[in-house]
């Protein structure tokens, strides 16, 4: 099983840099770069410089708020940069924030993206050989790309494009044109992975006839520490991410699909009246124990193995927090690492 290292959203790009590199030192086989408050790309250029072995991976990047022209540029420079260490993990974000909090025009949003990745396809593959470009579809239309505009020809695959996916129709895109899946910390349960995501992934990849096996890494609210107290901060932790997350109707079914319907409309009567700090109180200790990981550094391979094994390829341990716990976090890591990972048969997940 592959390990990788969240990065807290709030940290600032100055120790980009040095985090990165404590997180390659510690024997992560990578970092995921999310998007909240700074740009994941220029976060991730910024780890792409200073490491020379981990993978370095948005996640997610929101391409409804850019340009695909623009994206790919940069997701190019940076595999070549990496030499081929960047990953290009993609995601939608809810309507309100695309038009509320970007500016941005919104349309459905599968199709949406089932395009954008097309898009980015055909330009990767332009720059790879040094050709023209020619893609016209129903919501982008790009088909100009003079040499002079061409980075290429480069002898290089572009960055292996990943998938943010909750529902089974995104799953199922992440099938037909992705390298895999990266699930969201509502949607990280064993039992949506094998019953939603699998079957989901394995539709997509059988449509398009791939005989690779698209993977999953699982993106688990996860509270941990090097003792039961730490443990205990890190769980009220969660409670207030995920209250906040609960809130947006498109996570509601990790509620819904336990029978807490009641709990999504409270969560979102708050939003709606903007009482934030209310949100958590909302979350009782019963549901956290249902969503979030729960363990000490020793205790926590042993329990992501019991959830997880067979399952997925990969998971995501929280952000790194006092670097005085940095044995029992390589040690960890190193644990989690000998999982073997699953061997689908025909019969199960592509």
């Amino acid at each position: 099983m592959k390990v990788f290292a969240a990065m807290a959203p709030e940290l600032p790009l100055a120790t980009v840099p040095s985090y990165a590199r404590r997180v390659e030192r510690l024997g992560f086989d990578g970092l995921h770069v999310a998007e909240t408050i700074h740009d994941s790309m220029a976060a991730a250029l910024l780890a792409v410089e200073h490491t020379s072995s981990i993978t370095v991976r948005t996640a997610v990047t929101l391409a409804f708020v850019r340009s695909p022209t623009l994206l790919a540029y940069t997701a190019w420079d940076l595999a070549i940069l990496s030499n081929g260490r960047f990953e290009l993990g993609l995601g939608t974000q809810i309507r309100q924030n695309i038009q509320d909090r970007f500016g941005m025009p919104w349309s459905e949003p599968l199709a949406r993206m089932a395009e954008y990745i097309a898009v980015l396809d055909a330009l990767f593959e332009a720059f790879r050989t040094g050709d023209g470009v020619h893609y016209e579809g129903d919501i982008y239309r790009v088909t100009r790309l003079q040499p002079y505009f061409n980075p290429g020809p480069k002898d290089i695959d572009g960055p292996r494009i990943w998938l943010g996916a909750v529902n089974a129709g995104m799953c199922a895109l992440a099938g037909r044109t992705a390298h895999g899946v990266l699930t969201h910390s509502t949607n990280s349960d064993p039992g949506y992975l094998r019953d939603v995501v699998c079957p989901a992934l394995r539709r997509g990849a059988q449509d398009r006839g791939r005989e690779e096996q698209p993977l999953i890494v699982a993106s688990t609210a996860i509270a941990t520490g090097n003792t039961d107290a730490a443990v205990a901060d890190e769980r009220e932790r969660q409670r207030r991410m995920l209250a906040f997350l609960l809130s947006t109707p498109s996570y509601a079914p990790a509620l819904e699909r336990r029978g807490w319907t009641e709990l999504g409309d409270r969560l979102r009567t708050l939003m709606k009246e903007q009482r934030w700090n209310e949100l958590p109180t909302v979350l009782t200790d019963v549901v956290l124990d249902e969503l979030v990981t729960c363990g000490r550094y020793d205790e926590l391979p042993e329990i992501l193995r019991m959830k997880f094994a067979g399952i997925v390829d990969g998971v995501v341990l929280p952000p790194l927090g006092d670097d005085d716990d940095d044995e029992l976090i390589q040690a960890s890591v190193r644990s989690l690492q000998r999982e073997t990972a699953p061997q689908p048969s025909s019969t199960e997940r592509m």
